[in-house]
């Protein structure tokens, strides 16, 4: 198709044609285009259809806050949903289809939807769908999930890479309007390090669309010789394509730019969106503003939009939405539309002016004191319905309406840090308020100055202001500075379907509604009738909507107020959030220093968080994991075996006051702990649950390692520095995580100590006089190396666990094995550590779960009374410690066949099955090789007493049931003895 609609001048290239696709029909459009510009050349009007009513709708606007032309753009892999067509740039090959359709765009199935507009007016999904109830899962839930959401998936790994960085800056400017721009020369000009960031593709703002004289240079010109200038300056950078999303802590703004949106498949090696993070002292905020719409009856159909969108397509785009054109304005703002419509050679039918004293126009009609009433057209606007200031009817033929309300401050990023706008009354809009994030000021249509001369004046004064500039303002370029004002005027009266928030089909009539069923505070009146919800934010509709509920009220619109802005400021693609973390980069992978060694062993790996850790070293000959398993086990019990246990959290205490910070943080005591001996501790959160179980062994007077669970380690390390810097932060003492300093392995088994004895130098005594249970200290070992011997057990075998610097773990792995190959050693995985402590009877995470105590834990008597320490106070609380709490018991079954699986609800022998009679339930379960049947850890309600009883195990969800007997949970060694040998 030709571009029909295309007239002359804008700031695209039409040496260039460019081809693209909508919706299966081969377009034609240049470079500086955007999607929707090019469409309408093309004179094509209807891009989408709305969400709840699936009426048609065009472009409203020709920026990010569009709220009707969401398009899909791409397809495969890179098949991008909800995409706005206005700020989509135009690329050879662009391929696009409208969404949220059934059947083809000009015959949408579901526009049936409005035919029963009656039935889904505003909150109806609170009111029905209720019964039957069994038609919920049958029938409401699956067509509405069919009929819900705008784009589609592709559901294929998206083949493009997203990347995040980090900037530094002296000053941050945020968009590059007249205010913008003028700001960053000022700051630029200084020697400050400014980065200048615009969402735009063309850097400029309203100056690209608006004909203005600025140093008797166009608008444009002008903003171009100042970005050449800008660019110029080494200590400038200048960020198209570029949104701030939002403004963050400690003067941190999130900014995603899009690198390779603009093409059709990124170049190698390049990005397609890169999230910034990035750091300023200060910053200025030049968003601009948003024009807003007047609300009459079907004041949606395609051809109808912002008069400032209009200037935007044919003065920036040199594309018409029509060839005879009509303005429905309240202020001087539409007049100025219908004079640059009549320049581009335009028809103006007319200009419909709601105030009685609206200025007269030799150059097209001007109808003072009217209003428009309604409009005509099925799939885009044909005629509109003109209520003349006598009360009579016109229709006034034209394809187009420009429609002008006033200007409403882009004020979102102002208020993510809780501020909140004030009115101005002048505008008859929200500007910014006086709690703005540390180190922002605000400049330019932003702060309400809407003259482009109050522009240009107020980004050197914020520039030079933010900087400490001294001296004078630089010589500003000669601008207008027309005064503006405006006659508020909302909605028309009586008007039955007047479009608000043209998204999410909210309407005149829905916020009156909302107001009449008591939901008549903002934050209600924008979740009961969804205004404001959709992908734009009620951009365009909220004030709209503020001001209907304030006069239902009989309030002003302050206040009624306004809900809160967060971030971000325009939808962003999971993706740029993701950046590189996907896939197998999701989350990074630490490997023990013996993983090496595993694989070459043919280990099985298993994540344990962030870790990968071996689960079982199968032999060639082993088809079952069990029986890997139970080999480890058996051989570890019967001779020695060894296990890489580094991933074990490691905080190294040092400080004169160590030892009493150890006895703050743990209930039991270590105040008196002796120089070369390991205590077991406990700790406690606040509320007096157990957070967490582990070791600390001390090596001099001033010095403490701390051991804790794999899956705690970065918590109790932040806990444990919470402590220090919050809660003591006058003790003498230092914490570091020493977890990927040191190499630690678990040799367990009768013949530990002989095979520990043949790399640990000579000078070390390991006798069990000499290195006795609990023991620890620093050794030598292999001839000199450096390392850390704890005599601690988990299997309940006589057990150490050496550590050395982590750049020697593979070689000490390789060499315990060479030195135990006459004592058959073998290597064991966390499969194989689990079955021994759970024949040992000790807790791991799955029982210090969060809600346990010590007492439930059986370590009750832990808790020292005789000193104060976290947690300790409200683990005594009467709740925590009635008679019938849980206690920790071992469970075997009657029949040795049975299993005892983990999850499974304990029941007295005989009586009902459900919840209310649950007498406990368990938390581990295994195999045991040792013992020859299935045994588990559980929680039994006054389990201590209960030794002995023969109960039910069920489990409902799996129709499991068998008897077990409760016994103690020590299956192994109950006395001890062996750990001690």
């Amino acid at each position: 198709m030709s571009q029909i609609n295309r007239v002359e001048g804008g700031q695209i290239d039409r040496t260039q044609i460019l081809k693209f696709n909508f919706d299966g029909t081969q377009y034609t459009g240049h470079p500086g285009d955007t999607l929707a510009s090019a469409l309408l050349a093309n004179n094509v009007r209807l891009m989408g259809r709305s969400f709840k009513y699936h009426r048609p709708r065009g472009p409203l606007t020709a920026g990010s806050e569009e709220p009707n032309a969401l398009v899909e753009l791409r397809g495969g892999a890179r098949q991008e949903p909800n995409t706005r067509a206005t700020t989509t740039e135009l690329y050879d090959g662009l391929w696009a289809k409208s969404q949220n359709r059934l059947g083809s765009l000009r015959f949408d199935l579901l526009a049936i939807n409005d035919r029963l507009s009656n039935f889904l007016t505003a909150g109806f999904y609170y009111k029905t769908f209720m019964w039957p109830a069994a038609f919920w899962e049958k029938l409401y839930e699956p067509i509405i999930r069919q009929a819900a959401g705008l784009g589609s998936l592709s559901l294929k790994a998206d083949p493009d890479d997203y990347d995040k960085g980090f900037l530094h800056c002296d000053l941050l400017i945020i968009g590059a309007g007249p205010s913008g721009l003028m700001a960053a020369l000022t700051a630029g000009r200084s020697g400050a390090d400014v980065i200048l960031a615009d969402e735009d593709f063309r850097m400029g703002g309203r100056l690209n669309s608006e004909v203005l004289s600025v140093d008797d240079q166009t608008g444009s010109d002008w903003a171009m010789t100042a970005l050449a200038e800008l660019a110029s300056l080494p200590n400038v950078r200048l960020m198209p394509r570029t949104t701030i999303l939002g403004a963050f802590d400690h003067g941190i703004y999130g900014a995603v730019e899009r690198v390779s949106d603009h093409l059709r498949t990124p170049q190698a090696g390049k990005a397609r969106q890169v999230l910034w993070r990035i750091y300023t002292q200060n910053a200025i905020l030049c968003g601009g503003a948003t024009e807003r719409p007047i609300a009459f009856n079907n004041n949606d159909r395609p051809g109808i939009m912002l008069g400032s969108a209009v200037r935007s397509y044919v003065n920036r785009f040199g594309a018409a939405p029509a060839h005879r054109m009509a303005v429905f304005t309240n202020s001087d703002e539409g007049h100025q539309t219908a004079r640059d419509l009549t320049g581009k050679g335009i028809k103006v039918a007319a200009v419909v002016d709601t105030r009685e004293t609206a200025p007269l126009s030799t150059d097209f009609e001007v109808i003072a004191g009217a209003q428009v009433v309604d409009t005509r057209g099925r799939l885009g606007l044909t005629f509109i319905d003109v209520q003349m200031p006598d009360g009579s009817p016109r229709v006034i033929e034209c394809g187009a309406l420009a429609v002008s309300g006033g200007w409403n401050p882009n004020v979102h990023m102002t208020c993510h840090h809780g501020g909140r706008p004030v009115w101005n009354e002048k505008l008859a809009a929200f500007v910014p308020g006086p709690s703005l994030p540390p180190g922002m000021t605000v400049a330019g249509a932003a702060r309400g100055d809407l003259s482009t001369m109050g522009a240009l004046r107020g980004g050197a004064q914020a520039a030079k202001a933010a900087l400490g500039l001294k001296g004078r303002l630089p010589k500003l370029p000669k601008a207008e500075d027309a005064e503006v004002s405006v006659t508020p005027f909302w909605y028309v009266e009586g008007a039955s379907r007047a479009w608000l928030d043209q998204q999410n089909d909210v309407t005149v009539k829905d916020v009156k509604l909302s107001h009449q069923e008591g939901f008549r505070s903002v934050e209600h009146l924008k979740r009961y009738t969804t205004l404001g919800m959709a992908t734009d934010q009620g951009k365009t509709s909220n004030m709209g909507g503020l001001a209907i509920m304030a006069e239902m009220a009989g309030k002003s619109i302050p206040e009624v107020g306004t809900t809160m802005f967060r971030p971000p400021y325009t939808p962003v693609a999971l993706g740029a959030l993701a950046g590189r973390s996907v896939g197998k980069d999701f989350k990074p992978v630490r490997k023990t220093p013996s993983h090496e060694w595993a694989k070459e062993r043919g280990a099985v790996f298993v994540e344990v968080g962030n870790w990968l850790r071996a689960q079982w070293f199968p032999l060639p000959h082993e088809t079952h994991w069990r029986e890997s398993v139970d080999r480890e086990v058996l051989a570890t019990r019967r001779s020695v075996g060894v296990c890489d246990v580094t991933t074990l959290g490691k905080v190294d205490v040092q400080g004169s006051d160590a030892a009493t910070f150890l006895n703050k943080v743990y209930c039991n005591g270590f105040a008196k702990l002796a120089v070369g001996k390991t205590r077991y501790g406990l700790m406690l959160r606040e509320d007096g649950i157990a957070m967490d179980d582990g070791t600390a062994g001390r090596l001099a007077e001033d010095h403490f390692v701390v051991t804790t669970t794999t899956a705690n380690a970065v918590n109790v390390y932040r806990h444990m520095e919470f402590v220090h810097q919050c809660l003591f932060p006058g003790l003498d003492v230092q914490l570091i995580s020493t977890t990927e300093s040191w190499a630690q392995f678990a040799v367990a088994g009768p013949n530990s100590r002989a095979v520990l004895q043949r790399i640990v130098d000579a000078d070390y005594d390991l006798s069990n006089e000499a290195f006795p249970f609990m023991g620890c200290g620093n050794i030598t070992v292999c001839g000199g190396l450096r390392a850390r011997l704890f005599r601690i057990s988990f299997s309940g075998e006589l057990a150490y666990e050496i550590a050395v610097p982590t750049r020697y773990g593979d070689a000490l792995m390789r060499r315990l094995m060479q030195v135990g190959a006459e004592y058959d050693i073998t290597p064991y995985g966390t499969e194989a550590l689990s079955v021994m402590r759970i024949e040992k009877g000790h807790a791991a995470g799955n029982e210090l779960n969060g809600t346990t105590t010590a007492l439930n834990l059986g370590l009750g008597r832990m808790v020292s009374q005789a000193k104060d320490s976290i947690g300790a106070v409200l683990s005594r609380r009467e709740g925590l410690n009635e008679p019938d709490a849980f206690r920790q018991v071992g469970i075997k079954p009657v029949n040795a066949d049975r299993e005892t699986p983990a999850g499974a609800h304990l029941m007295a022998a005989s009586g009902p099955v459900d919840a209310a009679h649950s007498q406990g339930y368990v938390t581990s379960a295994c195999y045991s090789p040792n013992l020859g049947h299935h045994i588990a850890l559980a929680f039994v309600k006054n389990g201590d007493a209960r030794i002995g009883e023969v109960m039910r195990l069920v489990s409902p969800l799996t129709e499991y049931e068998t008897q077990v007997e409760i016994v103690s949970a020590h299956f192994i060694d109950p006395d001890g003895e062996r750990l001690r040998a």
